[in-house]
């Protein structure tokens, strides 16, 4: 499935890109992404919050990623 967002010859010169990487390559570009859209979360958090503690930013991340029974297994006092 094409993004919306992007022109059909760029996705298919993004797809090949992919394809063309080793394994260990593509798992790491997958995790920088990863870390990426966690570090974009975490800064909305803070703008919405900032009175959070760096504690509070990555309890609001979990719950924002996994849910709210998930953050209250691990917080059960948040």
């Amino acid at each position: 499935m094409a993004p919306l967002d992007t022109r059909p010859a760029a996705h298919e010169m993004q797809v090949a890109l992919y394809r063309s990487m080793t394994p260990e390559k593509r798992g790491e570009s997958a995790w920088l992404m990863s870390e990426d859209r966690r570090e974009i979360a975490r800064t909305g958090i803070r703008l919405r919050h900032p009175d959070y503690t760096e504690t509070q930013v990555a309890q609001a991340l979990v719950e924002l990623l996994y849910g709210e029974a998930v953050a209250r297994s691990i917080w059960p006092e948040r």
